[in-house]
């Protein structure tokens, strides 16, 4: 019995991918000489061979014939009347060649060698899985979710090595169930308590960089190159490129026809708002690129302490801005420079349309106001919050954050 469970891990070890035969041969070899220490005390008269192929193995142990009252080890010696038992043809000074069976070695040895060679197989495999995946960092996997908990993703690749998204590590609105595929890039590899540690990532932003490699032709052959990546997971990012190439427009290749290039990268980002921006040396053309969709009227740059002052007509404000600051922050993040967003002078006293307060005043709110002729936020602070009160469902609270909000607006 204890045979057969020996050969099953022996077969369990040949069926390992990725390990040279070379490296295979020596570590078996390595905890059959182990066990043959630990018995006999030395390992060097005894022949191993181990056929792969087949799944088994074969012991032969070589020993000097003596005389038999100069018997001194049993291990290296055999008595002339031993031999003889063997062949009648063995003479003193002779070596006798004969197999060890592994049932000699008793039921103890044979299930510490199993667990030896078990052991073994294990530190070939994370090693493997180490080495494997040590030279990916940066690439993009795929694989099958196996196990959700709250804090991490248990991910299989198709060999069933065992990969980790944390939580922190995932688009805010990624929601996977068990079974599903997913895409993400190697951040992280390392070995931890002697286990290999492979962290995944769908926030970072060279796992947007290698989506753009994969949907653009052009970036992968290296016709077009991405100067920066900067991103706030699920909301939006901005992505610098630069071709060198005259002829290649490196903003309508990264966008294709219709959008056709970029819809599979925003649709894989959970519909994450991806501005692609022409890189250029010239600062105040980068800056105003960045800020894109809003329309600068004039930049003024300070070198040393790295800030822009940005000066747009006042419609323009909420969109350089964007929803929550996004777009202003990552502008600075992405050219490098604290933006500074100031009205137009002179300017001052143009009205501002109610829609440009979308991101700060609810929907039905604005309908409210629009309802009774108010479309702009002059319309609506001209009239006094008793007016607002009788003439909309609004309560007096909700009037006077309103007018606080568009009078902010013209300070």
């Amino acid at each position: 019995m204890d045979t057969i469970n020996l050969t099953d891990t022996f077969s369990e070890f040949k069926e390992l991918k990725n390990i040279d035969r070379a490296t295979m041969m020596s570590v078996l070899e390595d905890v059959f000489r182990g066990m043959l220490k630990k018995k006999f005390g030395t390992d060097e008269n005894f022949d191993i061979i181990i056929n792969i192929d087949k799944g088994d193995f074969e012991i032969w142990r070589n020993r000097e014939v003596v005389e038999d009252d100069k018997l001194e080890d049993p291990n290296l010696q055999i008595s002339l009347t031993d031999a003889k038992k063997i062949d009648d043809d063995y003479e003193i000074g002779e070596e006798v060649t004969d197999e060890v069976k592994l049932k000699d070695f008793g039921r103890r040895a044979i299930l510490s060698l199993r667990q030896n060679l078990t052991s073994r197989i294990l530190d070939l495999e994370k090693s493997n899985v180490y080495d494997k995946y040590k030279d990916r960092v940066g690439e993009i996997v795929v694989g099958e979710v196996y196990q959700i908990w709250k804090r991490e993703i248990l991910v299989l690749d198709d060999e069933g090595n065992e990969l980790i998204l944390p939580k922190a590590e995932q688009i805010p609105s990624d929601f996977f169930r068990k079974g599903d595929t997913l895409r993400a890039v190697v951040i992280k590899v390392e070995m931890k308590n002697n286990n290999p540690l492979i962290i995944l990532s769908r926030t970072s932003p060279v796992f947007l960089e290698r989506l753009f490699e994969l949907e653009v032709p052009e970036i992968f052959d290296g016709l077009i190159t991405i100067k920066k990546i900067v991103r706030v997971p699920g909301e939006r990012a901005k992505v610098a490129v630069e071709s060198y190439d005259e002829r290649i427009d490196p903003v309508g290749a990264c966008v294709g026809m219709k959008g056709s290039r970029i819809h599979g990268i925003v649709r894989e980002l959970k519909n994450e708002n991806i501005d692609v921006i022409n890189f250029t040396n010239n600062m105040q053309l980068f800056i105003q690129r960045a800020l894109s969709p809003a329309k600068i009227s004039s930049i003024k740059l300070n070198e040393e302490d790295k800030r822009a002052e940005v000066y747009l007509k006042p419609s323009e404000v909420s969109l350089a801005i964007g929803k929550g600051g996004l777009n202003i922050r990552l502008a600075s993040q992405l050219t490098g420079y604290e933006i500074d967003v100031y009205r137009e002078g002179g300017e001052e006293d143009e009205d501002v349309n109610l829609e440009e307060f979308a991101d700060e005043i609810d929907g039905w709110i604005l309908d409210e106001l629009k309802a009774i002729g108010c479309d702009t936020a002059k319309s609506v602070l001209e009239l006094s919050i008793e007016d607002l009160v009788k003439r909309t469902d609004l309560e007096e609270e909700t009037i006077r954050e309103i007018r606080k909000i568009l009078e902010s607006e013209f300070e």
